[in-house]
């Protein structure tokens, strides 16, 4: 099934194998993806793609300065025959929801995709309305332009399971790209090849995979190194070694195997933790990226055998 997935996303998104990994080790660990890149790299076909290989059901909401909360997670509206008032869903009652240019919007409406990213659910009226299984959240984000932006407070990226860069193709991929939608989107053909309940299934596989207690004290070091580091004004929280944790168990069970290696933790730190940790002031003028110190924190931190 996972053979499935990733042949359907390669058929879309090409060239990109190593960001459809990342993606598959979301979707398996139920983390949401926030892809930070130029206009035009595919991240909209990507959100797509993923909901039509899942057979699941797809919504794309366009943040604005003017977006409020009640048009993402829905409303109380009244119903005068019956003198009532009951809850209309809001786009975010899907398997899939895309939030293009999250950034766009004001910080107030960004946060009402708190609760639904970090619970499953969403309250209204002092009503809780559980979301759909699976969900997941694809936020876009355009680092070049920055008027008429928020810029996403801590509390939302911690919310985000893992940050990607798609980046432009290599020029024989993008050749190809250009003759595979020289008569329709290739999307338009795509089928679905997995169903709900196989990928709840697949989900559970997940949380069996097996990690060993020095994996798990590898994953905290490693952590709990961002918070003491002297460049960092704020390291990576506790919901990060939880990420991580998941993270590397789906991770395995992408490289088929029922257990978790160091290599595995190794293989995804950078994209889970980068977004969650910030430098200080006098770092970024250094020029110093988060990358960078995260690769000295494994370089510094010892490895279980």
């Amino acid at each position: 099934m996972i053979n499935k997935i990733r042949q359907n996303l390669n058929k879309i998104i090409i060239g990109k194998e190593r960001e459809i990994e990342y993606v598959l080790m979301a979707l398996l660990s139920r983390s949401h993806i926030l892809v930070v890149d130029v206009p035009g790299t595919g991240k909209t076909t990507l959100a797509k793609a993923l909901a039509k290989t899942i057979d699941g059901e797809f919504q794309r909401v366009q943040f604005t300065p003017d977006l409020l909360p009640t048009d993402i997670v829905g409303n109380m509206v009244y119903n005068a025959k019956e003198s009532t008032f009951h809850f209309r869903k809001g786009p975010i009652f899907a398997n899939v929801m895309l939030a293009d240019e999250i950034n766009r919007a004001s910080p107030r409406t960004q946060s009402a995709l708190l609760e639904a990213m970090g619970e499953g659910q969403v309250t209204s009226d002092r009503e809780r309305h559980k979301l759909p299984v699976p969900f997941m959240v694809i936020a876009t984000e355009n680092p070049i332009e920055f008027q008429g932006t928020y810029p996403l407070p801590e509390a939302q990226l911690d919310r985000f399971g893992i940050q990607l860069e798609l980046g432009y193709p290599q020029e024989e991929e993008e050749y190809k790209i250009l003759i595979d939608r020289k008569l329709q989107h290739p999307l338009e053909l795509l089928k679905p090849v997995i169903t709900s309940a196989e990928l709840f299934e697949l989900q559970k596989e997940t949380d069996n995979i097996k990690i060993d207690k020095s994996i798990s004290e590898y994953i905290i070091k490693i952590v709990r190194s961002t918070r003491t580091d002297a460049r960092l004004q704020l390291g990576a929280s506790t919901r990060a070694s939880l990420t991580l944790s998941i993270c590397s168990r789906a991770w395995a069970l992408l490289q088929k195997r029922d257990y978790v290696i160091p290599d595995d933790v190794k293989d995804i730190v950078i994209p889970i933790l980068k977004h969650r940790i910030i430098l200080d002031t006098k770092a970024k003028y250094a020029g110093i990226t988060p990358e960078e110190i995260i690769k000295e924190i494994l370089d510094s931190t010892a490895v279980p055998v």
